[in-house]
């Protein structure tokens, strides 16, 4: 069932090669080819759970970028305001997993076709019946010269009154922190609701401490700055009260796309008039799903898989 609501974000595709095995990456010799990307795995995952998503992009003029453009519209994405670029080579990346689920990921997105986007492309039709606005700090590592874009799209959505959902997910082979932490100071003013994980805010202030969540987020006036701690589940400090919520018991095959999942998910219960706490619930249930299955997005549910999930209900299969 499709909601009234709608979202938009903005950022790379990528083609993932997945290993067919696990350990490190120099004795894998088999591949699959599957799709991911930050911010195209969340609006994947915004789509599945039934809000009205819409990506922007550049993909090559490929058979790779015809692959991610094909797989994000049968997936019910908005891709009007995606485009294949002439020249370009679609971004790759390669995966390296480990026993336990967790991993490394290997980049090769040199001349990637976003680099093409300019801050003129971003025109305000783009914004129109969009409820949320969701950026990622994936979108600003590539190039330096993102920042104006992202800047000219954090001006449109305080114009229009249009919250934004940021996800610094930092990404330390793109990037150094200082020049992360640079760049985070001039989106964190503009930023309704900011979704990061423990490990990062630490990095990104130095230290993670409550008083130092709480002074970040008076600062910058973040209304809503939710803390996503893997196992250990997630918090959200709102209006002064903190909220936490445990995380789901689950066994991990594959942890590269939760946080994405997680944002998702609380994006949907955001816009749903859902509380605090069933946020966190819900989010935590879409990060949780998202680790049992390998790939990016695969593992991202539909809303009909997440509520009996997170109700704990025994489904019956004939």
């Amino acid at each position: 069932m499709t909601s009234n609501f709608s979202v938009l974000t903005l950022g790379d595709g990528l083609i993932t090669m997945n290993p067919a095995e696990t350990g490190p990456l120099r004795f894998v010799t088999n591949f699959a080819r599957k799709v991911g990307g930050a911010e195209l795995n969340f609006a994947i995952g915004c789509a599945r759970l039934g809000l009205k998503s819409k990506w922007v992009s550049r993909l090559g003029k490929d058979e790779f970028g015809r692959v991610i453009y094909n797989f994000a519209r049968g997936e019910g994405i908005d891709v009007s305001d995606v485009k294949l670029m002439e020249g370009y080579p679609t971004s790759l990346n390669f995966k390296e997993i480990q026993e336990d689920g967790s991993g490394k990921t290997f980049y090769y997105r040199h001349q990637s076709p976003i680099l093409t986007m300019k801050p003129e492309d971003i025109t305000k039709e783009m914004f129109e019946g969009i409820d949320v606005i969701h950026l990622s700090g994936v979108y600003l590592s590539i190039d330096s010269e993102n920042l104006k874009i992202v800047m000219q799209v954090l001006e449109m959505a305080k114009q229009k009154g249009i919250p934004v959902s940021f996800d610094p997910n930092l990404r330390l082979k793109m990037w150094s922190i200082e020049e992360a932490r640079e760049t985070f100071m001039k989106v964190f003013p503009y930023v309704d609701i900011l979704l990061t994980g423990l490990d990062e805010i630490e990095l990104i202030l130095g230290e993670s401490s409550d008083e130092a969540l709480i002074d970040c987020a008076n600062r910058f006036q973040i209304n809503q700055f939710v803390i996503k701690d893997g196992a250990n589940g997630s918090r959200i400090f709102t209006e002064g009260i903190w909220y936490e919520k445990e995380a789901f018991k689950v066994t991990p095959v594959d942890t590269v796309g939760a946080g994405d999942g997680f944002d998702a998910g609380y994006i949907y219960a955001y816009l749903n008039g859902y509380s605090p706490e069933e946020r966190l619930e819900l989010a935590n249930g879409v990060g949780a799903l998202v680790t049992t299955v390998s790939g990016d997005n695969e593992g991202l549910p539909y809303l009909e898989e997440l509520l009996p999930f997170i109700r704990k209900e025994n489904i019956i299969e004939r």
